[in-house]
């Protein structure tokens, strides 16, 4: 929650029956795009309803039911860890009861691009472990690849089901402008909050309904049928008629532990751990009270280094000895695939424009935040110069840590991380703070903008690529904070994608 000394902005057309200033914070930039408010302070459209409700609604109503939100969230169990604090176990995401609202001719726009780009992301992973002509076309350093911890040389030449490694990604976009949305990260690993998306639209169903009859918002429930005929649709060739998919998760100590089971209960799935399948004659089997049964599709939900103890790490008890022997027979179908990690990281991320031109012949619907790699003499000294002005981060960093926002830093930390930067510059890029876009937000004091982004999640299976409307907008509930993350403070909203 802010503090009491906040100063707060907030649009006199949303004033909701108290004394505010009507002043913009002065920790939000001016350059920021304000999605509600247009520059000469009328309403956007897409927000007119929204903001007329807003006017007519006590602020005591809205804190009720923010509190009434926050109630459920900790009746059903939607919390997170973060790992080394004493209470992980106990943490709710904060969740704000006002919506975020995208237009749908926005949303069009957007998902082409998400389309594009995910599919510019299967090209290349299938390229890097197989015939490697982005490398030999001198588009992308060696090392960059071969260097990469997330590289995984098992992986070489190794044909996965209808050659689609990323079936569920999670894109991290940031708006600047009207018309300009920036991709901040790409989650191709095992990404994660969909769940809350999903709970997130429940929620506000539950306590908004008069809100919903006068917006047009487009569903995000298929999101679960979506995700099952992916999955589905990339069983091995080997796999019956009705193939049998299984979520796999490390447990109840891990951070995403309810999103697991959560997914597996809506998908009609099992919910698995290691111990509950094993491998015989190159095919997985899962336990059951009526006897061993197939399993050809595994949700995993457990990285590349945990999967099979006899070919990654030895000491790993979240695996399943000889999984890495069924999915080379080609006859368990892994989701995301082994190896995806090789495209998500920050280096390589700098390099995603050439990467949509080289294997899609077109250029990037979506533009890259603009980046300078450290581990280039040119960059670094770049950033050496400006690091005051930069937002400084590891290249495979994640989670909003290990990161320097240099206009919010002080001295000590600046020159800390100038120290970190000569000492190995090949471990971080560096980028411009963005004025990331704002929302409306309910804070302690009322209503004010507050930044955010947008993780959309894009599903590839071998008949299409399916993207629900909307996705998981974080939010910096900290005045003047660019940081989303909810491990570092930040909070949630609902997404709605509406015809006007």
């Amino acid at each position: 929650m802010e503090s009491q000394s906040d100063s707060i902005w907030i649009d006199p057309t949303l004033a909701v029956g108290m004394e505010l200033a009507l002043t913009r914070p002065s920790n939000v930039s001016p350059a920021a795009f304000d999605e509600m408010r247009a520059p000469d302070g009328s309403i956007r459209p897409a927000y007119s309803a929204l903001a007329g409700w807003l006017t007519a609604t006590d602020q005591d109503v809205l804190e009720y039911r923010r509190r009434e939100a926050e109630f459920i969230f900790r009746r059903i169990g939607i919390t997170f860890a973060v790992y080394g604090e004493a209470e992980a176990q106990e943490r709710l995401i904060p969740f704000d009861i006002i919506p975020r609202i995208l237009t749908a001719v926005e949303w069009v726009k957007l998902s082409r691009g998400l389309e594009q780009r995910v599919k510019a992301i299967n090209a290349y992973i299938r390229d890097i472990y197989s015939k490697r002509e982005i490398l030999r076309a001198g588009l992308l350093p060696e090392d960059l690849v071969y260097q990469n911890e997330a590289f995984r040389p098992e992986m070489n030449g190794q044909q996965v089901p209808h050659d689609i490694y990323v079936m569920i990604a999670g894109i991290d976009v940031v708006r600047t402008s009207p018309e300009e949305f920036f991709v901040l990260e790409d989650n191709t690993r095992v990404p994660s909050g969909v769940s809350y998306m999903l709970e997130n639209r429940e929620i506000m169903l539950r306590l908004f309904p008069e809100l919903f009859a006068e917006h047009m918002v487009a569903p995000v429930e298929n999101y679960i049928d979506d995700l099952l005929a992916t999955l589905i649709s990339v069983a091995p060739a080997t796999a019956p008629r009705e193939p049998t998919v299984a979520l796999l998760t490390p447990g109840i100590y891990n951070s995403a532990y309810y999103e697991h089971s959560f997914l597996a209960d809506k998908l009609g799935v099992e919910l698995v751990e290691g111990r509950d399948l094993f491998v015989k004659g190159s095919v997985v089997y899962m336990r059951t009270t009526e006897g061993p049964k197939r399993v050809d599709v595994i949700y995993r939900r457990v990285d590349d280094d945990f999967l099979d103890p006899l070919v990654f790490r030895p000491d790993s008890v979240l695996g399943i000895p000889g999984l890495m022997s069924a999915y080379q027979a080609g006859n368990v179908t892994l989701a995301n695939a082994v190896g995806t990690g090789v495209a998500d990281d920050k280096a390589i991320y700098s390099y995603m424009p050439e990467i949509v031109k080289f294997y899609l012949g077109e250029e990037p619907l979506l533009n890259n935040v603009p980046t300078w790699r450290c581990r280039e003499p040119e960059h670094l000294s770049y950033v050496l110069e400006r690091l005051p002005e930069l937002v400084v981060k590891e290249v495979h960093g994640s989670g909003g840590y290990g990161m320097l926002i240099g206009p919010t830093s002080d001295r000590k930390t600046i020159e800390s991380f100038r120290a970190k930067l000569k000492h190995n510059p090949a471990n971080f890029i560096a980028q411009p703070t963005l004025a990331l876009s704002t929302c409306p937000t309910l804070v302690e004091k009322g209503v004010a903008p507050r930044h955010v982004d947008l993780r959309p999640f894009v599903l590839t299976g071998q008949d299409r690529v399916r993207i629900v409307p909307g996705g998981l907008t974080r939010v910096a509930l900290k005045e003047g904070s660019l940081v989303v993350n909810s491990s570092q403070g930040g909070g949630i909203k609902d997404t709605w994608v509406v015809d006007l």
